[in-house]
């Protein structure tokens, strides 16, 4: 268990670790690249290392070459028979289960993908659906279309795919990672605005650094063109967005400021860099630099939030509205239900905890600010977001004590060293 320890006020610099997204989509072009390709500042955690340990089981090598920089021998997408069947345990990474499943369907093998009790939960029938209209032989295993998932790998054949956007983007860009490899042209039309579609950014971003371009219109439609490889690269990974904005929920709470190292807004695709823009909207001021973000804490006051393309950053305005005047209501989030945990419940039975007044709604929730709370033991759902939005209320209030902290292992190892100096910085 893990009690917070309060601060009065922040003058802090933090360097944030690489971004976990970036780093789960380096890893399969880098897998599927022709050469030796090398991932500087990727980010070890234990999402991204359960990728890394399924890429090697299905014929990968790479190994790490200091702490920061990670050597991957690509496989040119070309992969030798394994008569074997594979079995590949993915924990609670959503990441690494759906983009492993497209995959597994070139790694010319039988594959299990399996995980925990939750991973069980996720569904993921629109993804098997899609990758079955691609010539791939996919089944899943589990009730109502979630895992484990049954690939026989070996060829995608390609073609026209219809799939729908509104469970998860990473459906799209784990169909894009391995588009390149199918026998014929792919081209994905989508029906409705995806959910998270900055990510889908971040993916074709990185099939460009890796030298395969996409033709899209907007968020509608994707070809990728068949006989494309990717080439070996060496790739520096930027700061993780996600993980900078406890610091800058930090300062916003607290007072005084926060400056996140290796974050770049101006040229960033990640999409939780418009969390800033909620921010100040609430009251904070936010100076970007190049390489580098400051955040200035101000009077806060409640706003009204569309987070449908940034749904990671629920948890942490929803312990950022805890401290503003008014109410602040959050919506078009209905698949945050689908995450590590219920996320729009666990915030409101843990905040319940706290003695907030938080109302949980069908796509979002309804967080009363300004009413005083109380110390009290936090359970985090085995969900890390959960966890390091508990830790920015804990800076406010005395007496937070987070059980199962050690969730922020899957996308932070490092959260709690860094937390636990934030108090030191101030003035």
């Amino acid at each position: 268990m893990k009690e917070i320890k309060p601060t009065q006020k922040l003058n802090a610099a933090v360097r944030i670790p690489g971004s976990k997204s970036i780093t789960h989509r380096a890893l399969i072009t880098g897998a599927l690249a022709r050469g030796e390709s090398i991932l500087k500042n990727y980010l070890r955690c234990e999402d991204t290392l359960y990728t890394m340990n399924a890429l090697e089981k299905l014929g990968v090598t790479m190994f790490p070459v200091d702490r920061e920089a990670l050597k991957i021998w690509g496989t040119g997408g070309e992969f030798k028979r394994q008569d074997n069947r594979k079995e590949v345990y993915v924990g609670n990474s959503g990441t690494t289960l759906r983009f492993l499943m497209s995959f597994a369907a070139l790694a010319n093998c039988e594959c299990i993908l399996k995980g925990s009790r939750r991973m069980c939960q996720r569904p993921i029938g629109d993804l098997t659906t899609a990758l079955r209209q691609m010539g791939v032989e996919t089944v899943c295993l589990g009730d109502g279309g979630t895992p484990p998932v049954l690939v026989r790998g070996g060829d995608i054949k390609g073609g026209k795919i219809k799939i729908h956007g509104n469970k998860s983007s990473q459906f799209i860009s784990s169909l894009l990672l391995c588009a390149p490899y199918a026998s014929k042209e792919v081209e994905i039309e989508i029906h409705g605005k995806p959910v998270s579609a900055p990510y889908i950014d971040l993916t074709t971003e990185v099939m460009e650094h890796f030298g395969v371009p996409v033709e899209r219109n907007g968020y509608a439609w994707y070809r990728v063109k068949s006989g494309q490889r990717y080439s070996a690269h060496e790739f520096t990974i930027e700061g993780d967005v996600s993980s900078a904005s406890y610091f800058w929920a930090a300062a916003a709470v607290i007072g005084g400021k926060v400056t996140t190292e290796n974050i770049h807004p101006f040229t960033t695709r990640q999409g939780d860099i418009h969390f800033l823009d909620l921010l100040e909207q609430m009251g904070c001021k936010a100076m970007k630099e190049n390489d580098r973000v400051t955040v200035y804490g101000n009077g806060l006051s409640g706003i009204e939030a569309d987070m449908s393309q940034m749904p990671d950053m629920v948890p942490t305005l929803a312990a950022v509205a805890l401290f503003a005047r008014g109410k602040t209501i959050i919506r078009k989030v209905g698949h945050l239900r689908y995450k590590e945990s219920d996320r729009l419940k666990a915030i409101a039975s843990e905040w319940k905890r706290l003695g907030a007044h938080v109302e949980e709604l069908p796509d979002g929730l309804l967080i009363f600010g300004g009413i005083p709370l109380h110390s009290a033991i936090v359970d985090v759902h085995n969900d890390h977001r959960i966890a390091m939005s508990l830790a920015v209320v804990g800076l406010k209030v005395p007496g937070v004590r987070i059980r199962g902290e050690t969730c922020v292992k899957k996308s932070y190892p490092g959260f709690w060293e860094i937390w636990d100096r934030l108090g030191e910085f101030g003035a």
